[in-house]
């Protein structure tokens, strides 16, 4: 039963792929949560067919995932990924019920995301200085336009060339699901990345790897997601910058224009949030940087 669960699982993911249009990373995600969901299921708990199970066998799940050290915010995905399961199941007619009703989703604390200052992303950018020609002048670039636009650092290295319109001052970006948005860019990015196409691409080609990719490595391939969040790190600990996430640019770029005055609407359409809700987490990073501001230098605070 174990192979056709995980052949349903696969199903399932195929179908995400291909109705929702979800991102590589977050079918892998799915796919890795279900696959330990039904491996509990039927290796340990030894049920026998999708029609047994019930509310009480994917709680025994859940307690197992919290007792294996798991957070609340895992948790919470796993469910997500369960139901949605399920629901597929049923649509599909390989189960007759949803035992996923009546499972609540854990209390999460609401965790603000990692900020920079403009100095310290100034810091970072000044250390690609460090490296070696042709890479200092590709990673300039790409540190610039991450924090000139906000965008994931998978949408960065999915940039083909002709998504970069230096002149107009714009790129197109594709997002989860391949939505198009178009996000403006200012002086300092454009001039780092006429610099890296005019003086540093052409040295990073190679004749048998030909590719539109903007930002290549040392092979003359596309940058991976894991290669330039290498490249961050390393950074990162050069200027001394401890609290380094893969988002930080994207949360820095937010926070910083919702300070300086810019819209919700505006920054949720840069960023390309299909709720806005998402987006709001940004006011409250502004509100708690008020309320430290307000205790350090009010003299009654």
């Amino acid at each position: 039963m174990k192979q056709q669960a995980e052949d349903a699982v696969a199903d399932y993911v195929h179908f995400l792929r291909v109705e929702r249009q979800l991102a590589d990373n977050t079918l892998q995600s799915y796919r890795r949560d279900l696959v330990r969901y039904v491996t509990h299921i039927f290796d340990v708990q030894q049920l026998k067919d999708f029609h047994e199970i019930e509310r009480v066998h994917i709680l025994v799940h859940l307690k197992e995932l919290r007792e294996a050290g798991n957070s609340a915010r895992t948790v919470s995905r796993h469910i997500s990924a369960i139901r949605s399961f399920h629901q597929f199941l049923l649509r599909e007619k390989r189960c007759d019920t949803d035992p996923t009703l009546h499972i609540e989703l854990p209390k999460l604390e609401q965790k603000l995301p990692e900020v920079l200052t403009i100095a310290q992303i100034d810091g970072l950018i000044n250390a690609t200085s460090t490296a070696k020609p042709p890479a200092n002048s590709r990673d300039r670039a790409m540190l610039e336009l991450l924090y000139a636009t906000g965008m994931r650092i998978s949408e960065c290295i999915d940039l083909n060339i002709d998504d970069v319109h230096l002149t107009m001052g714009f790129v197109r970006v594709f997002g989860k699901g391949g939505k198009e948005r178009i996000v403006p860019i200012g002086r300092t990015a454009i001039a780092a990345c006429e610099t890296y196409l005019k003086q540093a691409r052409f040295q990073l080609e190679k004749p048998e790897n030909r590719t539109e990719a903007l930002f290549l490595n040392q092979r003359g391939k596309r940058l991976t997601r894991q290669g330039v969040w290498k490249l961050l790190k390393a950074y990162a600990e050069k200027v001394g910058i401890e609290n380094m996430t893969p988002h930080i640019f994207r949360h820095s770029f937010a926070t910083h224009l919702i300070e300086n005055g810019a819209d919700l609407r505006a920054v949720q359409e840069l960023l390309g949030h299909a709720d806005i809700s998402t987006t709001q987490i940004y006011t409250h990073i502004s509100k708690t940087r008020l309320r430290e501001v307000y205790k350090e230098f009010h003299p009654r605070a």
